[in-house]
């Protein structure tokens, strides 16, 4: 089973990764769904809105590999299927609003007939089986209402994924605890997907997600949100989806009754939402998206907490806390929470810090440790699996063979090669090696998790005294860490998944790793070429023995 979630993990990933340059090049091209500046808009110049197509994509292939061919499954592809397609309609024409609710509610629809997909139970009666025709309507309504919330909620570069990918963590940690085989296989592709996704679309974004991206993500985060918590399936209150759900449910609440208080349509587009209110106050786009995804990351640690208490508990408790975000969120609107750090005091703490950390050992030392010992590593470790899967073996035949018509062929385009290589190249061999470095005679397990830190310690270095600013870094960066480093100390979490959230923390180094060489080193895109084919090869020939 950890390795269905590891691969479809990975497959959701590598496929999104795969769309998202070829998908913004064609945007470009052709000037078609791209997102114009604009009033209400922070971005400067179009920018494509591909990323829900590249998630979308990456992530509903992964489940039909990987999940049961099941009736939820089903309804959940679906759903999701119409609620993409009119998406893409919407970013490519502009959809009246009626259109769009029309799609939203074709797509609920799917999910809760053709999958059984619907609240069969309330808050406060469990033991109460909710009648057809009263469980179908509150599912769609529901349904819609989540769509629209992320929607809304897409307003800054990473907002929307980021919330969704805390969310979907949320959901996918409660789901591997009540053992929901179901919903673990629904939720971790999305989180691949979005992975891939987030690398392009955290500020500045270099692509958006679009209506098609926030609207399906709003959908399949209220269809998993049904799937755990309904007490007919699973140990877990239905009152625990506002948590999960979080922020982007106040934040539509909050817009729509203040726009309903102005004596204006609640679907009427303005600038007072909770990231607007907050810029307004003095933060900026980084500090913004970090305090949401702060304040969301609180709400689903809430969900865990009171995964086993009571809908008198839960549900007094949410409304207590909406009260507070929406006083903040009416407050920063009318300006009376201030600025913290006026302008200039950040300026002179920045000029000061920049003057005594700036010296060469900080730009320079890390970035020549990382070009001599990462290749070093991966060289070394092609030596160390006992056995290659065979379809490892055949993918890295293949894989060997694309890279090296990249690099000879189309050298225009090498770099997307080596990268690809790089980074499939060394997932496989860190899944394969990674046993035999553990199961190696003291010191050589302890001296291996070192290096690892190490190497964490120099990607952070260079991130962020990088003299060029060729790599900043953003709030993904700092929450990918923390998930990496709290994951594997999770309560309940077994040994083996606690293994596999340290392996997702050395595959999240190596990664960075290979941006930031390919960057300082873009000069010597055929020597990094030269790595990606050797580890391929070892690959490959290692399966043959």
């Amino acid at each position: 089973m950890n390795s269905a979630i590891f691969f479809s993990f990975m497959t959701a990933l590598l496929i999104c990764m795969a769309l998202v340059q070829p998908l913004r090049l064609l945007a470009g091209r052709f000037h078609i769904m791209l997102d114009q500046p604009g009033e209400r808009k922070v971005h400067q110049s179009p920018i494509p809105k591909v990323g829900g197509i590249a998630f979308g994509v990456g992530a509903f292939a992964s489940i039909l590999w990987w999940a049961p061919k099941d009736e939820p499954t089903m309804g959940f592809l679906l759903g999701g299927a119409i609620i993409l397609a009119f998406g893409l309609w919407d970013d490519r024409v502009n959809l009246n609003y009626r259109i769009k609710l029309l799609g939203q509610i074709l797509a609920a629809l799917a999910v809760a007939t053709v999958g059984g997909i619907r609240f069969e139970s309330i808050p406060f009666l469990p033991a109460t089986e909710l009648p057809m025709w009263i469980g179908i309507p509150v599912t769609v309504f529901f349904l819609v209402a989540a769509s629209n919330a992320v929607n809304l909620s897409d307003g800054l570069d990473g907002l929307a994924g980021g919330l969704s990918f805390l969310t979907l963590c949320g959901i996918g940690y409660l789901a591997y605890l009540s053992d929901n085989q179901t919903v673990l296989l629904l939720t971790v592709p999305f989180l691949g997907g979005l992975l891939g996704f987030l690398r392009y679309n955290t500020y500045p974004a270099r692509i958006f997600m679009g209506d098609s991206g926030s609207q399906l993500l709003g959908l399949i985060m209220g269809i998993l949100a049904i799937l755990l918590t309904d007490s007919t399936r699973g140990p877990y209150s239905p009152a625990l989806a506002l948590f999960l759900l979080g922020l982007p449910f106040l934040d539509t609440l909050g817009v729509a009754g203040q726009r309903l208080a102005e004596g204006r349509s609640p679907f009427t587009g303005d600038r007072k939402h909770f990231h607007h209110k907050l810029m307004k106050a003095g933060l900026s786009h980084y500090e913004a998206v970090t305090v949401i995804y702060t304040i969301q990351a609180g709400m689903v640690g809430l969900a865990f907490l009171l995964q086993w208490r009571s809908d008198t508990l839960v549900v007094p408790l949410y409304l207590i806390l909406a009260c507070t975000v929406l006083a903040l969120f009416i407050a920063a609107g009318q300006g009376l929470i201030a600025n913290p750090f006026p302008q200039t005091v950040r300026l002179r703490s920045n000029k000061w810090l920049s003057n005594i950390l700036s010296g060469p050992w900080l730009c320079d030392v890390p970035i020549r440790f990382l070009a001599v010992v990462v290749p070093l590593f991966l060289i070394a470790s092609v030596f160390l699996p006992a056995s290659i899967p065979d379809d490892v073996r055949y993918i890295s035949i293949a894989l060997f063979g694309a890279v090296l018509f990249g690099l000879t062929i189309l050298p225009k385009l090498a770099p997307y090669f080596v990268r690809g290589g790089l980074y499939i190249g060394s997932t496989f061999l860190l899944y394969a090696s990674d046993a035999s470095w553990m199961a190696a005679r003291a010191p050589i397990p302890m001296t291996y998790h070192v290096l690892f830190g190490i190497l964490a310690i120099m990607v952070l270095l260079c991130m962020r005294f990088d003299r060029q600013n060729r790599f900043q870094t953003t709030p993904l960066d700092y929450l990918m860490v923390c998930l990496a480093v709290i994951f594997p100390f999770l309560p309940e979490v077994s040994t083996d998944i606690s293994s596999l959230g340290l392996f997702a923390a050395k595959l999240i180094v190596l990664f960075l790793s290979f941006e930031l060489l390919m960057q300082e080193f873009s000069n010597r895109m055929r020597q990094l070429g030269l790595v990606s084919l050797w580890v391929l090869l070892g690959l490959a020939v290692r399966g043959w023995l």
